[in-house]
């Protein structure tokens, strides 16, 4: 992806989801293990979870997906200002506390602010507005999660200088088509590289996290399963969290609020949305128009379908969800192979790619053939 001035792609003070991909310098490992040396980095991988999910609970931004791979890391971030717009001064100030906390306890973590700091965060109102615009900002939150992680790797490897090549990229995705293709891509990303074989065996991804917390709430829903839990608890054994994936955005919009609440939908009932903020992330609102089974189930049958050499066709239960998107079944393995080649500065189908392109003063933006082919 070529670079762009921040400002022509992401559109400040609105809704928007976005792309981001931040690549480590020369040789520098991520995560992984370095075939050279033989050192291993694959702790890494759980600094990069614990920072989003520490960025996700205090930004006003959604965090849709991510995978940390050895030398890069995806993140696709839905920036949420009207949630900014609806904290109160005092919420902001401790938000941006927590990020960048002038206490600490002795094990690392923020240490609660007391009132007479926080009257301090409130003084300045410039200032204060400042930040509450930084909480729904794709650079700020990306700038909080790469910035942490270089200076723990430059510290553990006892050096110094540039950890990441430079500014992350960024891609706008303008539209439904766009968002499942690079979700199912950022997601697919351990697989493509030949890591492992199937989704819930790609740890540190967002697919690991949704089939895992999925998993577990199952269990958790069968007879006898607290029962079973509270034995395996005293025996020591960690307990699955049954809200592992809750610092996510939920796929569907009441997919968060059906497993919040604990109560099973009726048919023809509405699913509402909790009273009050999410205590992990910054909305209840998802970001894709299916359920999260539907979305399994596509990224399972696209992740065989780029590990094999032929190809199958779209099974019944699959096919649907593609028609729905009006997105070219034929051509669907494709546009996530190659998402990060096909597009560059946006992603989406032609009519929007050509409004994006206008608006930012442009004839035509890369991608507009693919986009074409692949979305209709």
């Amino acid at each position: 992806m070529p670079a762009y001035a921040r400002k022509e792609i992401v559109r400040e003070g609105e809704v928007g989801i976005y792309h981001c991909v931040a690549r480590c310098v020369r040789r520098a490992f991520l995560c992984g293990e370095d075939p050279l040396t033989g050192k291993s980095f694959e702790h890494r991988r759980r600094w990069v979870q614990e920072r989003l999910e520490l960025l996700a609970a205090n930004f006003a931004c959604d965090v849709c997906g991510f995978s940390a791979m050895a030398n890069h890391l995806h993140v696709v971030l839905r920036t949420r200002p009207d949630v900014a717009e609806a904290l109160s001064d005092e919420e902001v100030a401790l938000r941006w506390w927590r990020i960048f906390p002038k206490r600490r306890n002795e094990d690392g973590t923020p240490a609660e602010p007391e009132e007479h700091e926080l009257r301090m965060l409130v003084a300045d109102p410039q200032v204060a507005a400042e930040r509450r615009k930084r909480l729904a900002s794709v650079s700020w939150f990306m700038r909080c999660l790469c910035e942490k992680i270089a200076r723990r790797a430059n510290k553990e490897d006892q050096c110094t200088g540039r950890f990441w090549e430079g500014r992350f990229k960024c891609q706008a995705l303008l539209d439904e088509s766009a968002v499942l293709a690079c979700s199912v891509y950022v997601d697919l990303n351990p697989i493509r590289a030949g890591i492992c074989a199937t989704p819930e065996q790609s740890t540190f991804t967002s697919a690991y996290e949704r089939i895992h917390a999925r998993q577990a709430r199952r269990r958790r829903g069968k007879p006898g399963a607290q029962r079973r839990g509270a034995k395996a608890h005293a025996r020591g054994r960690k307990k699955p969290d049954p809200q592992g994936d809750g610092w996510l955005c939920p796929i569907s919009a009441d997919t968060g609020s059906t497993a919040a609440k604990g109560k099973r939908k009726t048919k023809g009932s509405v699913a509402r949305q909790p009273a009050g903020p999410p205590p992990r992330r910054a909305s209840w609102h998802g970001f894709l128009s299916m359920k999260l089974d539907d979305y399994l189930r596509l990224l399972d049958w696209t992740g065989r379908q780029l590990r094999s050499d032929k190809r199958g066709s779209i099974p019944k239960d699959v096919a649907p969800i593609l028609d729905r998107l009006s997105v070219d079944a034929d051509m669907w393995v494709s546009s996530v192979k190659h998402f990060g080649r096909w597009f560059h500065r946006a992603a989406g189908r032609a009519e929007h790619l050509m409004q994006a392109a206008t608006a930012a003063g442009k004839r035509w933006f890369q991608g507009l053939a693919h986009s074409r082919a692949a979305f209709g």
